[in-house]
């Protein structure tokens, strides 16, 4: 009995870590495609300025990376001579506890399409 008792607290918050990391890592990923759909989205030729925030909330949304996102910021930049969007999201993570990073910044980047 005694074995248990000293056991299973142990037992118990290697478990919870686990389930602390399998979320934050469902969360990024989730965030990491929406943010990359979002600037294809924005980079096509003729959309709009927030098709890209219009798509990274219909992917996420009813998601729990959907009630995560704080903000959602579209730009378009060069890269390496190259017309990009970059479409970056800003998102807290679902901690259980305090440790850890409470913010998380994800970036998408597609190449524009059309004439300069």
């Amino acid at each position: 009995m005694v074995d248990a008792v000293l056991v299973l607290p142990l037992l118990v918050l290697v478990a919870a870590a686990v389930i602390q990391v399998a979320v934050v890592v469902h969360v990024r990923a989730a965030l990491v495609s929406a943010a990359a759909e979002g600037a294809r989205a924005s980079a096509l030729s003729g959309a709009s300025a927030g098709a890209a925030e219009r798509r990274v909330q219909s992917l996420v949304a009813g998601t729990i990376a959907g009630a995560t996102v704080r903000d959602v910021d579209t730009r378009m930049s060069t890269l390496d001579g190259l017309p990009v969007v970059e479409v970056r999201i800003e998102a807290t993570l679902p901690l259980l506890g305090l440790l850890g990073p409470a913010v998380l910044e994800v970036d998408g980047h597609a190449l524009r399409e059309g004439w300069s």
